[in-house]
């Protein structure tokens, strides 16, 4: 299986939409993904398996040192074959590119040993307020 990683790839709003309602299982949005990472992000990573959207991650920043990952999906098909640390990857490629000192995550208990493990992230101590 050969995958590619473009960083500030194209893409179609619809792919990323049907990834996100897949990878975080709700029903099917109209989102301007485009609109959204060109505003507020440092950059994206889409993978791509022959032509086809089969992962995304968007990269968020302060606009200094400090970068954010958030959304990091893949096909349920394709899980559990690297992908998703090869998004992260590549995410961390960019935002040092960029010359972002920190990148930060934060993930529901379940994706503990994908973070730490997989991707290399470490444990800090962060807070959080539900509003």
């Amino acid at each position: 299986m050969t995958i590619t990683y473009d960083w500030r790839g194209d893409f179609e709003n619809a792919a990323v939409n049907t990834l996100h309602a897949e990878g975080f299982d709700h029903r099917l949005l109209d989102i301007d993904w485009t609109a959204q990472v060109h505003r507020h992000s440092l950059g994206w990573v889409c993978a791509r398996q022959d032509g086809r959207l089969v992962g995304f991650v968007n990269v968020a920043w302060d606009g200094g040192v400090h970068a954010f990952v958030l959304d990091t999906m893949v096909k349920s098909d394709l899980r559990r074959f690297g992908i998703g640390a090869g998004l992260v990857a590549a995410a961390v490629r960019g935002a040092r590119a960029a010359q972002c000192e920190w990148l930060h995550v934060d993930f529901d208990d379940d994706l503990r040993a994908f973070y730490f493990d997989a991707c290399g992230f470490k444990p800090t101590n962060a807070g959080l307020i539900a509003l």
